[in-house]
């Protein structure tokens, strides 16, 4: 972490403005008589504004960087319906029904089967009724709109229009707050990238409405990466090592920069041209820390890619706008506007984790920063497309949680508010499940291999599947009404996940550091069957017990519940298994030398 971050002290309003910040002079004009026959006649200083403002307008749809961006949101799946609908609370309270019939149908002493099952059972499903519970009282107040009558203000004055040049780019628009100028730093991080990632994302950033500086922050290194941002003419930052990972970088940034505001830009997230014009106006509120936005991917077009952006989603589209409400909206690392003052009351972004962002936005919070969550999809990037990229993800987000969970228990966080303490809590918790789900794959070969049921024998198998319904499905129902759709694939890596998130806990646990990892980083990728050799184990021994259920159900002339469940849960890891070996296929196909092309011999001349 840098020693000093640079925090330059706001100006007043009346000093240090030069030509374009001359305050609009109002016409001073004595009071007339009404005239109720004629139209108002608006003052020529209005009419020209106005004119100016629509001349602006119309340059500004027309413009190559605004038709880019269009192009780029095409097919990018991030729709959600409203939020206040009447069904959408109707659905959440009935999810919650659901969950409460749950567990009351499973602590019933004549429900309960044999102990060890049962206690397994018990254990698990507290943990995910304990997840669910926190996020559909999260979704309830996802209504809640950030944008109050201060950001209305600021937004309607972001921008004074007496100096406007309509041949001048629009990133070279001054903005400003309260009346007092602003400056805007764009920090782009890079680390191994390919530079064509990075060229769209700096040419993008480059052109976003208003005044700032645009910076790519390389940990690479990179001979090209400086030469390109020599090309764009933007500044290109470097540094001799890469302690604090992403979080040293922005903080060596930080102490080369002056800016008011800072944006964090992963390098693969292509900005909006309206990226500052919709976020700036939130600092004009109260001790804003930061302004997030959902990072919404453009490259689904697989297996891992499917399953993983719709997994982001949800959380974008439910749980981050309901977190507004409880002031605990927390940063994702990227997209994200941040306050340089209140980055340097907690002494810089957090580097002794690799989830910087939300222990960043913990700290913030805790001596009472304000956070601000916008659903308007203001980047579009590139969420992993193989096996090796999601699980190094996974683990890194799941350590980081991790870490959080044990080593600053959110419950016990006094300098937290109660509703703070629940909702991160329930954030660093969520990686729970992939116990859950290693331990709930062990129970059907409890019952084939040792007769062992966590539910009475007797008990109609209607029953077990409406209350066991009431709960999962209800969850599945709201999440596919909001977002318009569902994905089974995200099902599928819920289940095959388990052993990224139990190598988290114990990464965290042991204080064991990750190598830093960043997605689409280029590279020659490594076999995928290298990350998925405990699926692969677990696989084998559910083929198995399968077999060995087949065979005790001819024996016995009975299909059982625990046979059906691990045989789905077997098809689930072949089904991941084989896309496994598709994505192998391809990487020795992409791998094998290209034979030289013939030349043809020269002609001989008679």
């Amino acid at each position: 972490m840098p020693k000093t971050i640079n925090t330059p002290s706001r100006r007043r309003a009346d000093h240090g403005r030069g030509p374009a910040w001359r305050p609009v002079e109002h016409d001073h004009v004595g009071p007339r008589r009404a005239d109720l026959t004629t139209a108002p006649v608006l003052p020529r200083r209005v009419l020209r504004e106005r004119d100016r403002a629509e001349q602006l307008a119309s340059l500004e749809v027309a413009s190559p960087d605004r038709r880019d961006w269009e192009a780029r949101l095409q097919g990018v799946g991030h729709g959600q319906r409203n939020l206040e609908s009447p069904s959408l609370t109707m659905l959440v309270l009935l999810a919650t029904i659901g969950v409460l019939l749950y567990a009351s149908f499973l602590l019933r002493p004549e429900n309960s089967g044999d102990l060890l099952p049962w206690l397994i059972v018990i254990g698990c499903e507290s943990v995910m009724m304990g997840q669910v519970l926190i996020s559909l009282w999260t979704q309830l107040s996802s209504t809640h709109n950030p944008r109050d009558f201060t950001f209305n203000e600021a937004s309607r004055n972001l921008f004074v229009p007496v100096d406007w040049d309509l041949n001048a780019p629009l990133a070279t628009d001054q903005m400003q707050l309260d009346g007092v100028p602003v400056t805007v730093d764009v920090f782009i991080t890079t680390y191994g990238e390919p530079v064509e990632t990075i060229r769209a994302t700096a040419t993008a950033a480059r052109s976003v409405r208003g005044k700032h500086e645009t910076w790519i922050l390389d940990d690479g290194r990179s001979p090209e990466v400086e030469a390109l941002a020599a090309e764009l003419g933007v500044h290109y930052l470097t540094r001799p090592d890469n302690l604090g990972a992403k979080a040293g970088n922005i903080n060596h940034a930080l102490s080369r920069t002056t800016g008011d505001y800072f944006v964090i830009l992963d390098a693969d997230f292509v900005p909006s041209p309206d990226l500052l014009v919709e976020t700036i106006p939130f600092f004009a509120q109260e001790k804003v820390a930061f302004v997030q936005t959902p990072q919404v991917y453009g490259n689904i077009h697989n297996f891992i890619t499917r399953g993983a952006g719709y997994l982001q989603t949800v959380f974008y589209s439910l749980i981050q706008p309901g977190k507004n409400r409880f002031n605990s909206a927390f940063c994702v690392g990227t997209n994200v506007v941040f306050s340089r003052e209140a980055i340097a009351e907690i002494g810089g972004m957090y580097t002794r984790s690799k989830s910087e962002d939300v222990w960043t936005s913990m700290k913030l919070h805790e001596l009472g920063w304000r956070s601000v969550y916008i659903p308007d999809v203001l980047a579009v990037g590139d969420t992993p497309e193989t096996i090796e990229a999601y699980t190094k993800q996974q683990t890194r987000w799941a350590t980081g949680a991790f870490e959080i969970l044990f080593q600053a228990n959110p419950l016990a966080n006094r300098r937290l508010s109660v509703d703070q303490r629940l909702q991160y809590f329930g954030t660093a918790g969520f990686y729970l499940g992939g116990l859950v789900t290693f331990a709930l794959l062990l129970l059907p070969p409890l019952q084939i291999f040792l007769d062992l049921t966590p539910i009475a024998t007797d008990l109609p198998l209607w029953e077990w599947a409406l209350y066991y319904s009431g709960f999962y499905l209800m969850q599945i129902v709201v999440a596919t009404y909001t977002i318009g759709s569902f994905r089974w694939e995200t099902l599928l890596l819920s289940t095959v996940s388990f052993p990224m998130y139990i190598r988290a806990m114990a990464n965290a646990l042991l204080g064991r550091d990750r190598a830093w990892h960043v997605t689409g980083r280029a590279g020659q990728a490594a076999s995928p069957f290298n990350y998925i050799v405990p699926q692969m184990l677990m696989f084998l021994a559910l083929v198995v017990t399968s077999v060995v259920g087949f065979w005790k159900a001819e024996w016995s002339s009975t299909i059982t519940i625990a046979l059906l469940w691990n045989t789905a849960n077997a098809a689930a890891l072949a089904v991941f298994l084989g896309i496994a070996v598709r994505e192998a296929s391809a990487l020795r196909r992409a791998q094998r030398p290209t034979p030289p092309a013939h030349v043809a011999a020269p002609a001989r001349v008679a």
